[in-house]
């Protein structure tokens, strides 16, 4: 069995408790998960990943904050 090596933001590290994303590379794809739920791993490509951060930072999600 193989190590995963999970990193998390820079930014996860300044707040209080466990609560940040990490992400690692598995194979081919792109591993997510919560640190304070690490048994749980979503995975995706590299292309859908870059995908959705592109949305993300152009503002396609910002009307489910207000929900």
């Amino acid at each position: 069995m193989r190590t995963i090596n999970w990193q998390k933001s820079s930014y996860s590290a300044q707040s209080d408790g466990d609560a940040c994303v990490e992400v690692a590379s598995i194979g081919d794809d792109i591993g997510l998960r919560e640190s304070d739920d690490p048994d749980r791993v979503v995975t995706t490509t590299p292309a859908k990943l870059r995908s959705l951060l592109a949305g993300i930072k152009a503002g396609e999600f910002d009307h489910l904050a207000s929900r």
